[in-house]
């Protein structure tokens, strides 16, 4: 992967984001495309980058925290964004749990209710 380069458009599909997401993404200085003219490219780095993003989007972190935790490896190196992670993922676990249970609470009040409204109908 390391000669790895891709356009703009095939960026978009690799990734399955929009142009509008990609752009953004840049703007807010989470990956940095090499420019030629009009056209970027996006190298191995912004790739792996690229996968780290949509990784920490999808366990739920903010794009802020992800842009902050990218930027350990930069100024401090791999330890230092790896102890981070740990950090980050604990909290983010802990969040989840309680959702689940939110969830999991909701669900037998509304399992409840339903069963009740169902023998009041019979």
């Amino acid at each position: 992967m390391p000669n790895t380069r891709l356009s703009f458009k095939d960026m978009c599909a690799r990734f399955d984001v929009t142009p509008r997401t990609l752009r953004y993404y840049e703007y807010i200085e989470l990956i940095t495309p090499e420019k030629v003219g009009r056209a970027r490219y996006y190298g191995a780095k912004e790739i792996a980058r690229m996968t780290l993003i949509l990784r920490g989007r999808k366990f739920g972190f903010a794009l802020e925290e992800i842009r902050q935790w990218l930027l350990i490896y930069e100024k401090e190196g791999t330890d230092a964004q790896m102890r981070k992670w740990v950090e980050m993922a604990d909290r983010q676990l802990a969040e989840l749990a309680d959702q689940m249970a939110q969830l999991q609470h909701t669900i037998e009040e509304l399992q409840t209710l339903r069963d009740e409204t169902a023998a009041e109908i019979r």
